[in-house]
Order: C-alpha cells, then structure tokens, then sequence
C-alpha cells in the first residue's frame, strides 16, 4: 500500500519514517507555494556532491572481487557543486549524486515498518534525465542519504544545482515485521556507499 502525503505527515509524527531535515512545507499556501508533498510521494533534493569513475580506467568492472565503496572510492572524482558552480551533467554521462536528506525507515517491532521507492521527477525526465533508474528500492531498516544513480539520455547537458529537488520518495507499507539484513550501504552518508 502506498501512502498518500497526509499517511507520509503521520508517519513523519510518530516515527516511522525519518527524512532530516524534514521537507517543508507540508501544504502549499500564498506565501509558499512549492509543496514537496505531492499526493502519493515527497520530493527528496539533491546533496552537494557528484561523483564518477574516472575516465580510462585499465579493468573491467568485476564486483566479485569487494563491495561497491572499495572499488569505487580509489577509481573514482568526486566534485562537490555550488549553486554558482553546478556540474553540467553530459549527454550519456552516467555520475552518481546522493540526497541532501538522510532517510530512515525503522523496523519497528510492534508498529508499522516501512518501506520506500525513489523515483525520477517528470519535468528532469522529459530532459532525458533518469534518476536511480535500477535500483529503487529503499528497504525497510535502511538508514542514511540515498545514492542516486544520474544518467543524461537527452541531446545536450542537464545542470545539477544542490537543492534541486531531484527525485520522490514514495512510501509504502511493509507487511509483517521484517528481520533485519543490511546492505552494504547501510548508514551512507556519501556517493560512494561509506558511512558518514
């Protein structure tokens, strides 16, 4: 079951989810009118930081051989953007970008554990832009900002500024109470996977 914007406010109330800092405000007035609640989801922005293999790289990319942030981190640049300086993110140029919110969904043994889906925003889709385009799942238990997956399939460059609000959060309900297991990127706070 997916939650709607006023289930996304209540779970935000007491609990069971946890986006810091929390997205405001939670209804579009006169002198606010950009909600980031829309009616099934809540728009997540993106962090400060891009980062990207390197170019030329002598290997092939065999994730056998360690996790994600011991291949990446030492194989990759990582480039902190300002709203003077954003990256111009290139036609079929693939980077990965992380949320300037930290997300939590905890497993709740006696109340309503969730669980969550980030998707792409249309206005940044219709450009060509694809946001975590295959690996959305956010798991119940999850904790930290979320990694996104950015690649341009449009003809010219897409300009990433911190802030923007890049992606939505659609929530949904876990049946059961679920055990943990913890992916490896358990706790990220950077592009890379590693805990901040």
């Amino acid at each position: 079951m997916i939650l709607s914007n006023v289930s996304i406010h209540e779970a935000l109330d007491n609990k069971w989810l946890v986006i810091e800092p929390q997205p405001t405000p939670r209804q579009k007035s006169i002198t606010d009118p950009d909600c980031p609640y829309q009616t099934s989801a809540v728009d997540l922005r993106l962090g400060n930081e891009i980062a990207y293999f390197k170019e030329g790289l002598p290997f092939n990319i065999d994730l056998r051989r360690g996790t994600f942030a011991d291949l990446f981190g030492p194989n990759s640049e990582l480039r902190t953007i300002t709203k003077d300086q954003p990256y111009a993110l290139a036609p079929h140029k693939f980077v990965l970008g992380r949320t300037l919110e930290r997300v939590e969904l905890p497993i709740l043994a006696g109340g309503t554990s969730l669980a969550a889906r980030v998707e792409g925003k249309s206005s940044y889709s219709r450009c060509g832009l694809l946001v975590h385009f295959t690996a959305p799942t956010i798991h119940a238990g999850f904790k930290g900002t979320i990694t996104l997956e950015l690649i341009n399939l449009g003809m010219v460059p897409i300009l990433l500024y911190p802030g923007a609000p890049i992606c939505q959060l659609i929530v949904e309900q876990v049946h059961g109470v679920p055990f943990r297991n913890d992916s490896q990127f358990q706790g990220q706070g950077s592009v890379d996977g590693r805990p901040s």
